[in-house]
């Protein structure tokens, strides 16, 4: 092949590249589809090498183009090739997966060195799982009002400030709520 073949054929990819990039840059669909078939292989490279893991770099590669599509905006082609833009996107996205990673390792180790708490007496549990179903079934403000002041225990003041509701209508619903459930639990409960 001689030079002048060799030299035109990089002027033709480098004008095509140039292309992509300003029809990425601009949201083009059809320059998007091509920039990802040409670069997703790079993409999935650099992660797997980074992570050690295909399929987390399968999806890494798939939030590296999410993200060059949500930040296209910015993308500058003059400042830089394509390949390098994503290769700069494609290594946050790695180091953001192994601080994940290791986040998550932290929690596991921190769940297994935990002493377990002793077993719960088994009514206990079992009226528990009763009444989280009760307040379940209640209507959506009832079961709001209640599960406010019951698992965040905030005062019927604090409901009404959290909801935006009136405060005589918080106190309406937490009492129509706990007659419900007193009715309903009532039902449950075994004759003694």
């Amino acid at each position: 092949m001689s030079r002048a073949v060799r030299s035109r054929d990089i002027g033709a990819r480098e004008a095509s590249e140039a292309v992509l990039a300003q029809g990425m840059a601009r949201g083009d669909a059809a320059c998007v589809a091509e920039v990802y078939r040409r670069w997703a292989p790079l993409v999935r490279v650099l992660a797997r090498r980074g992570l050690g893991d295909s399929a987390e770099a399968e999806d890494v590669t798939q939030q590296v183009f999410l993200a060059a599509w949500r930040g296209r905006a910015g993308y500058r082609p003059e400042l830089g090739s394509t390949a390098a833009w994503l290769s700069g996107i494609t290594r946050r996205r790695v180091a953001d997966a192994l601080a994940a990673r290791t986040r998550r390792a932290a929690l596991l180790d921190r769940a297994a060195t935990r002493p377990f708490a002793p077993c719960e007496d088994a009514d206990a549990v079992v009226d528990r799982v009763l009444v989280s179903q009760e307040l379940a079934r209640l209507p959506v403000p009832q079961r709001t009002v209640l599960r406010l002041a019951f698992y965040e225990d905030l005062t019927q003041p604090q409901i009404a400030e959290r909801t935006g509701l009136p405060l005589g209508t918080v106190k309406s619903h937490a009492r129509r709520g706990m007659q419900r459930l007193n009715h309903r639990l009532r039902d449950h409960s075994p004759q003694r």
